[in-house]
């Protein structure tokens, strides 16, 4: 067996089993669970009609590299987004499809690392778990970077020395933040792209979040965006995720994309010709039909918005919540108790399932960036979120 295997640390949700674990919650309380980041707005009907309509693309082997018409339609969305001339985005070599950004993440690690004693994976902390596995798994080892209260939850980059730039193979940046719904800016993609050039790494950047934001007229920067105004109109050493999972509420569908640097990509859909992952042609077409339309986007930002509201109206004057410019998360800073404690009393009190914070980070630098919080996913249906609110503000206030 892969030695590295050992190494693994176990996922957030399997820990969050055990805490939960011979635990009965109180039977006239319904079951509220705000842990998982699983959208539970509605499926578009046009999506899924684009999917059975092509169900006959069944009958087809996909190629690792897509439909030509489906990187067309993200290059345009792309450029529409990002404010990047069309004519400057390549299909045919800046684009590849697909299954789902958690996929893709992982195995653009396998493919750009060079294992070595002493290469590194930089990361945020608290992260995504896949980052962390992909990078032990890959023989990397992780350097986390604390995205603290202080640093308003975005990473420290200037704490970190050179000899780390100097092993470092890959960055991994999550704007908006998972869990911290935090925004990078323009100056910060900026300062890592000169990072890059200077001591030669890849900058990955996981911007699943992108498209749920709370002011409609600030949407979150993009790394490509950023590259291409700074004059990087390669994208050298840059490349982004993008996903449909929270984009149209279709995480099933498991579609995304992987854009940016040619020849990063070049030797990325090498390691995909043989890894076997090719996206399914009827996929492909739902996820032309989801890229082309906007306004299932923007009606399913009102829903985050009238969530958020509700939910932080509730708790406002009993705990200290903040409004993250995008993402569906809160970043509960918990009072009174332990984050573990306050997840597992939560659930044996009130029947809501919350995510310790500590599970999504790891210790550096002497502390656990992600202790004494809790993320909570705005996902359920509104009047779920109100209850769930209710139920939270009861609870912090026994034990405060």
């Amino acid at each position: 067996m892969n030695p590295h295997l050992a190494l693994l640390h176990p996922y957030p949700f399997e820990k969050l089993a055990a805490l939960k674990q011979h635990i009965t919650p109180p039977e006239d309380k319904l079951p509220i669970t705000l842990s998982i980041g699983e959208p539970k707005h509605s499926t578009p009907a046009f999506i899924q009609e684009a999917l059975v309509k092509h169900l006959p693309g069944l009958t087809q082997y996909p190629t690792t590299k897509g439909l030509l018409e489906l990187r067309q339609v993200i290059a345009g969305w792309l450029s529409r987004r990002f404010a990047i001339p069309v004519s400057d985005i390549d299909a045919e070599t800046q684009i590849l499809p697909v299954n789902g950004t958690r996929e893709a993440l992982f195995s653009l690690v396998q493919a750009v690392i060079t294992p070595n004693a002493n290469a590194v994976v930089v990361m945020p902390n608290p992260f995504y778990q896949i980052y962390e596995g992909a990078a032990i798994l890959a023989g990397a080892e992780p350097y986390y970077l604390n995205t603290i209260e202080e640093n308003v939850y975005l990473p420290d980059f200037d704490s970190v020395h050179d000899s780390i730039w100097e092993r470092c193979q890959l960055l991994f940046i999550c704007s908006p933040g998972n869990p911290t719904g935090t925004v990078m800016e323009k100056a910060s993609h900026q300062k890592l792209m000169t990072l890059a050039e200077r001591f030669d790494f890849i900058i990955a950047s996981d911007e699943c979040y992108t498209e749920l934001y709370d002011d409609e007229t600030r949407p979150p920067q993009g790394l490509l965006q950023s590259a291409y105004a700074s004059g990087n109109t390669l994208f050298k050493r840059c490349v982004i995720f993008q996903s449909l999972s929270k984009r149209s509420n279709a995480p099933g569908l498991r579609s995304g994309f992987v854009a940016g640097d040619a020849e990063i990509l070049n030797q990325y859909l090498k390691y995909r010709t043989y890894h076997g992952c090719p996206m399914p042609v009827p996929s492909q077409h739902a996820s032309i039909a989801a890229w082309q339309d906007e306004e299932h986007v923007r009606q399913n930002r009102q829903l985050y918005r009238e969530k958020f509201t509700a939910f932080i109206d509730i708790l406002q004057n009993d705990c200290v919540i903040y409004r993250p410019p995008a993402s569906f998360y809160i970043w509960l800073k918990v009072p009174a108790l332990t984050d573990t404690d306050f997840a597992q009393q939560l659930f044996a009190q009130q029947n809501v399932t919350v995510l310790p914070g500590s599970y999504l980070s790891r210790e550096c630098n002497g502390i656990n960036p992600g202790a004494n919080h809790v993320r909570i996913a705005l996902v359920a249906p509104l009047a779920e979120c109100i209850e769930a609110a209710q139920r939270i503000k009861f609870f912090i206030n026994s034990i405060t």
